[in-house]
């Protein structure tokens, strides 16, 4: 393919910069602060959280549980709503700056769990059971949870064997809320159980969530919820990804022997005195995104209905509607929420937005489109970025076709994305909603 003249390449290049500066600012605007600065409130020890009143003088003991990637950022929230009063457990994939006074912190494993995750499953699991019924806790729930916060149902599955069932869900492509269905039979933390574990207590959930709306439960394996899934569907699950023959020895023998233990429903008592709160979820950085691309003069539509696709039928879907929208106006913008799905085999250095990305590129070469895909946490599968921004001219910057089909072919696409200057590096933002795509035709 020719190069493209200087007009043509400013063009490009000031188009990346604008789905760039749209995914940043919704990055902003999304904020865990300004959440809870809305949501939860606390004024002479009575604490609001949402349409929910505590006061928090009439509890014996009030403790908090901060879990998933946006567990410090939680944290720090509600200690600048409530003050200095409050005691808990945080455990994070990273450590913080500067840690939240009377917390203990753990930096659990992500995306696989540590020794550190099942360190912090055993505090929280510990504290929990030591609460009565004239205790509040507190629970600070965020994507990621699954493998940060994880101890096995079963004493026979070692830590090796939970990190290998764990990489074989999330390279299996099967949908997050598939393989949290799997993970939550296959833990004690998870589907509710800590909820059970609390129990007497009065319960109450703050979510930040990176999962679809319409399945809460999903979120950090739904450790406080009841779960929706059951031992049938995992089952199922296994059986339709062809998982049983990849798990551990020691797990799939649970499966063979028919030896999970249900996880509690919603007729459990665990949940008679518990209640759950949204606060923050992909719904708010898309409307976010969608705001800001208006802003920049472009007509905005949201186009979520791709959420858990495979990510080239996702990109097939996307670009159409892209270009349909087109027909009609001169600078159109698609924003997209949720997430992509990649089947990965022996891959090496990528992520499903990069990998969503550098398809997209091989299907606008030459075009007046830009694509960016990016995750709301700053990780991109095992990267060091959160995602990246292509368009019509990267095929050509890339050296043509052969070099994006090796990359996509070898799950590789961040050096190729990161050698052209297009990679999207944020580092861990605190918070985690989903990915976001942005969709641009001028």
């Amino acid at each position: 393919m020719p190069g493209f003249t200087p007009d043509r390449d400013q063009q490009f290049r000031r188009m990346r910069e604008i789905a760039r500066d749209i995914f940043m600012a919704a990055l902003r605007n999304a904020s865990i602060e300004d959440a809870f600065a809305r949501h939860v409130h606390c004024e002479r020890g009575v604490l609001r959280i949402c349409e929910d009143l505590y006061d928090l003088d009439s509890y014996q003991r009030v403790f908090v549980v901060s879990i998933g990637k946006a567990a410090h950022t939680m944290a720090a929230a509600l200690e600048h709503q409530t003050g200095s009063r409050l005691e808990g457990i945080v455990a994070a994939s990273v450590d913080p700056a500067a840690q939240v006074r009377g917390f203990r912190y753990f930096r659990g494993g992500h995306p696989t769990p540590n020794v550190e995750s099942i360190r912090a499953a055993e505090a929280i699991l510990k504290s929990l059971n030591a609460l009565d019924q004239a205790s509040l806790v507190i629970f600070l729930l965020s994507g990621g949870g699954s493998a940060i916060v994880e101890k096995p149902i079963d004493d026979e599955i070692s830590l090796d064997d939970l990190s290998a069932t764990y990489k074989t869900l999330v390279l299996s492509g099967a949908p997050i809320a598939a393989i949290n269905a799997i993970r939550k039979h296959l833990s004690a933390v998870k589907g509710g159980r800590l909820a059970q574990a609390a129990y007497p207590a009065q319960q109450v959930s703050i979510l930040v969530s990176d999962v679809p709306d319409a399945t809460p439960d999903a979120l950090a394996s739904g450790p406080t919820m009841p779960d929706s899934t059951s031992i049938h569907d995992c089952d199922q699950i296994v059986l339709r990804y062809g998982l049983l023959d990849q798990f551990p020895i020691s797990v799939a023998d649970l499966f063979r022997r028919n030896a999970l233990d249900e996880t509690p429903k919603s007729d459990d008592p665990a949940f008679v005195r518990a209640r759950w709160w949204p606060v923050l979820s992909n719904k708010v950085a898309v409307d976010d995104a969608a705001a800001e691309a208006t802003r920049a003069g472009f007509a905005v539509q949201i186009d979520n209905t791709c959420d858990d696709w495979d990510y080239e039928r996702a990109a097939d879907h996307l670009l159409d509607r892209l270009r349909q929208l087109r027909s009609g106006v001169s600078r159109v913008c698609l924003v997209s929420g949720g997430e992509v799905t990649v089947t990965v085999r022996d891959g090496g250095v990528g992520g499903r937005n990069q990998q969503f990305a550098l398809a997209c590129a091989q299907k606008i070469a030459g075009e007046d489109i830009t694509v960016l895909s990016a995750g709301t946490d700053g990780v991109d599968g095992n990267s060091p970025a959160a995602g990246a921004v292509v368009d019509g001219s990267t095929l050509d910057r890339a050296g043509g076709t052969d070099v994006l089909r090796r990359a996509l072919t070898t799950f590789n696409a961040h050096p190729t994305l990161d050698g052209l200057g297009d990679a999207i590096v944020t580092g861990p933002t605190g918070n985690n909603l989903r990915d976001l795509r942005i969709l641009l035709a001028y």
